[in-house]
């Protein structure tokens, strides 16, 4: 067996196990892993991985690249966050190798025609691997207002099916709009069940934004009736309990249908509360979190810089953090998140109401490193658990797996070595592609130096080495009937 690659001296992270491991890469898979020594290197390079932690590459289930901006005064300037060019490089040099976006559906057009459309603007353009969960009803689709909503046509239902079958097998829906400013977005419970029902026929996963509409329109009410619309308030629009009855009622449909849904951007203790009553029912409910929600209080929000930290449905407290983090520990929560939106600093402090406050975090080249700061050195997180919630689930849950989220033979050579004797203030000239992050000052513990896309170095030691054409669109993402029968990761 003639290697291309060995990979030596590492601490090596598998789905049965951590031990100091060889890794043999043949072409971009991964080809065997043996005792050190045993690997046959002529004609192989040779790569040092002494003292680093080796983990499959990061997987990213949460980005907006090129979002266009729904808040009243940035549509009206037209404006637009990063492209999958930069959010692509700042995942390489942060440790992750693939990303999945959102394609929404606009009216005139098949649902499979999403997927080719925002392809157009990721091939050719991206350093990393890139899949996207299909929208049905997109950020403001055409026509739709709040006072006249368009229904997502019963024959667009239907077409799930076909989605699924050329290969993209997660569906996103909002059950709210979010703010009672911009565009209608949510999709109504009425169609939420009919999806649910044709992802079921198919081997789907649903995606959801879950709020809820009744509450988050009242509370938004009442707090322009008090004049308190500042940033600070989110919290107050965005409640807990809207989480709580919001997550509840979007499982009981799940279970009644028998689909398979994943929880966005959990932020709440109550939210966690309810995926764990469901998994405990032996329900296939998973959930995301972001690192930023596990780890800022709200309070941040009445700092100066209070509308950097925010993303929808917005942080709460120092007791829902902590529920959090040991939600990923224990496993009740399966994956680490970013909601990434890539922009200058001066359009995310544009807002500063619980109306227009900004939305999405830059902190996609920060994720791999805090949560292995925060999960594994400051609260005992297994090594196994950390690539779990940073790779391993997302594939599982998106149907990437083995092929993604796996050292193992057979996986594609997306390989990350990182380096836990790095401990420094995180700053501003450590990251790509913005100009700034929550996160600086914030002390690391751990840092990738290696990163590996299919069998190719594409950053090594600070040096970006790859190119916009290594990424490639993964289009044959099947779940696994595991994952969509039961909570199997």
């Amino acid at each position: 067996m003639a290697l291309d690659m060995i990979i030596r001296g590492g601490q090596v992270v598998t789905p049965w196990g951590v031990g100091h491991w060889d890794i043999g890469v043949q072409g971009e898979r991964i080809a065997a892993i043996a005792e050190p020594g045993a690997l046959p290197d002529a004609g192989a390079r040779i790569l040092d991985a002494t003292g680093k932690i080796v983990i499959p590459g990061g997987i990213e289930p949460h980005a907006h690249a090129a979002f266009k901006f729904v808040y009243p005064w940035a549509l009206e300037a037209g404006h637009r966050a990063a492209g999958p060019d930069e959010i692509s490089k700042a995942c390489a040099f942060g440790g992750t190798t693939t990303v999945v976006d959102f394609a929404n559906w606009r009216p005139g057009g098949a649902l499979i025609d999403a997927i080719g459309n925002r392809d157009e603007i990721f091939r050719g353009n991206s350093y990393t691997d890139y899949s996207f969960h299909t929208v049905l009803v997109g950020m403001g689709t055409e026509g739709a207002t709040r006072e006249q909503p368009i229904p997502i046509p019963l024959d667009l239902i239907t077409q799930i099916g076909g989605v699924i079958e050329a290969g993209f097998s997660s569906f996103k829906v909002w059950t709210t709009n979010t703010t009672s400013t911009r565009a209608r977005q949510m999709t109504d419970f009425g169609a939420v069940f009919g999806m649910m029902e044709q992802i079921v026929a198919h081997g789907g996963m649903l995606a959801v934004h879950a709020e809820d509409e009744d509450i988050v329109m009242y509370m938004s009410r009442v707090l322009h009736e008090q004049g308190k619309t500042h940033t600070r308030f989110l919290p107050t629009a965005h409640p807990a309990l809207s989480e709580d009855l919001s997550f509840r009622r979007v499982i009981r449909l799940a279970e009644v249908t028998g689909a398979a849904i994943y929880l966005m951007h959990v932020s709440a203790k109550e939210g966690v509360q309810a995926i764990a009553e469901a998994r405990s029912k032996g329900l296939p409910v998973f959930a995301e979190t972001l690192h930023h929600y596990a780890t800022f209080p709200a309070s941040v929000y009445d700092t100066e810089d209070g509308p950097l930290y925010h993303t929808y449905p917005s942080l709460k407290y120092e007791d829902d953090n902590e529920a959090l983090w040991q939600g990923l520990i224990n496993g009740t929560i399966q994956t680490v998140a970013t909601d990434a939106i890539l922009c200058a600093r001066d359009l995310k402090l544009g807002g500063h109401t619980i109306e227009d406050t900004v939305g999405g975090n830059p902190g996609v080249e920060e994720r791999v490193a805090i949560t292995y700061t925060e999960g594994v050195v400051k609260r005992g997180m297994s090594l196994r658990r950390f690539v779990d919630v940073t790779s391993s689930n997302a594939a599982k849950i998106l149907g990437m797996y083995p092929r993604k989220g796996a050292i193992a033979p057979g996986s594609d050579a997306d390989i990350v070595l990182l380096d836990p004797t790095v401990r420094k203030p995180l700053g501003l000239e450590d990251l790509h592609g913005v100009d700034h992050s929550v996160w600086e000052g914030w002390d690391i513990h751990a840092w990738p130096t290696t990163t590996i896309l299919r069998g190719k170095i594409i950053v090594q030691d600070g040096q970006l080495l790859g190119a916009l054409t290594d990424g490639r669109l993964i289009a044959d993402r099947r779940t696994s009937p595991e994952i969509l029968t039961g909570p199997a990761c």
